[in-house]
């Protein structure tokens, strides 16, 4: 924690902008919008169906726009880039607030999931990993940490709100919020971290450019992606099909709720364990391992039964989605160099949205086609374990050149 400290304490401005930017995304992120989710389809006649369908649609499309949005970092100032994502986000919270048709929920959903979800957590991200060079994993892990510190928070923020001024002037509130409070404070924190004149402050020496043709034509990337995959397809669908695992399991609803919060401060401990260990040992020789701990609970919640199941199931899920941030973060960067890591990181974070869009869907089907609990996450855990195994043969060693 020593570590920890003295970084903060050199160097907070940067930090806190990669931590707000991650923790504002926030709003786009499905933990948030789903508590909405009852309110917006009573408001308008909606069924679960028609609702879902407009959600996954409008995910898809923000995974497919992300490919060039976050591309553009490489070569938009940051100051620019981010008073574009905030204006953004914004402007997603307002068409929210007058969402009174399918056409504006749509397009709430749109730039909830692309600016919210996909672009400010991007931009975090990014510009830490590209800031960072000895220090990287721990930065990251700050970064990173805005996503349980949310977990934890915003739900309850959320369920406050409407309570208080109703599901509609909860988001005219938060569009006000960015546009007047967190854009002019993320202002602020990049003129005086210095990132707005040092995009790459202490790292290395970029290597040459890499463009997205060179990364698709890739092996080692190909054998990564399944892996890379895994935690938000599986993760996903778990917690959105969680009625059926709580009733096949036989757990109560409370119980895993209170699981979710021991989930919560698990993924935040994983995520900073992780970032030490990834300036100890490299994210290229950590690489391989991040997945286990989400195989064995996946087997644990296939083959045993008990209320126990749940608490472990949801401590194993934590430690590999805590640990996802530092280590993929800073692989790119030490692999491939930071002059294109916006585009590189682009790329991976379109997969990953289309993965949490196609998941529901995948598991909704094999719930529907009558498959058990016990069939659907043993596949699943087969599934991260091979994964696991394409990874350790992906990106084996730093510098290592493509077939």
């Amino acid at each position: 924690m020593t570590g920890y400290l003295k970084l903060l304490r050199n160097r907070w401005p940067a930090l806190s902008f990669g931590f707000l930017a991650v923790f504002w995304g926030n709003f786009g992120q499905t933990f948030f919008v789903g508590v909405f989710s009852a309110s917006i389809q009573a408001h308008l006649q909606l069924s679960a169906g028609t609702y879902g369908a407009v959600y996954s649609l409008a995910t898809l499309a923000s995974a497919l726009t992300v490919v060039w949005a976050g591309s553009l970092i490489d070569r938009v100032a940051l100051r620019t880039y981010t008073t574009s994502l905030c204006l953004g986000l914004s402007m997603a919270a307002l068409l929210m607030w007058q969402a009174n048709s399918l056409v504006l929920l749509g397009l709430g959903f749109f730039c909830l999931r692309l600016f919210g979800q996909a672009l400010l957590p991007h931009t975090g991200m990014t510009t830490m990993a590209r800031c960072f060079d000895e220090h990287r994993g721990k930065s990251l892990s700050v970064a990173s940490s805005g996503v349980p510190v949310g977990e934890i928070v915003m739900p309850l923020l959320g369920v406050f709100l409407i309570a208080w001024i109703g599901w509609q002037d909860t988001f005219l509130m938060i569009g006000v919020f960015m546009a007047a409070f967190a854009l002019p404070l993320m202002r602020f924190l990049i003129r005086i971290s210095g990132l707005h004149s040092e995009q790459h402050a202490d790292a290395k020496p970029a290597q040459p450019s890499v463009t997205r043709k060179m990364l698709l034509t890739d092996r080692r990337y190909w054998l990564a992606l399944p892996g890379l995959m895994a935690p938000p397809f599986i993760v996903t669908g778990i917690f959105i099909h969680q009625d059926f695992v709580i009733v096949s399991q036989g757990w109560t609803a409370a119980w895993f709720a209170l699981c979710f919060v021991v989930y919560g401060v698990v993924h935040w401990l994983a995520s900073i364990v992780s970032g030490v260990l990834v300036d100890r040992f490299s994210a290229v020789r950590l690489l391989p391992f991040y997945l286990l701990p989400m195989a064995l609970g996946l087997f644990v919640l296939s083959l045993l039964s008990g209320q126990w199941v749940a608490l472990v199931l949801m401590i194993l899920l934590a430690i590999t989605i805590g640990s996802i941030p530092p280590i993929t973060g800073s692989l790119w960067p030490e692999i491939y160099g930071v002059e294109s890591l916006g585009t590189i990181r682009s790329m991976n974070v379109a997969l990953m949205v289309f993965a949490t869009s196609l998941s529901p869907i995948v598991y909704g089907l094999c719930i529907d086609a009558g498959i058990s609990s016990t069939s659907l996450f043993l596949i699943s855990g087969v599934y991260v374990l091979l994964a696991a195994l394409l990874l350790s043969q992906s990106y084996t060693r730093i510098g290592q050149n493509q077939d």
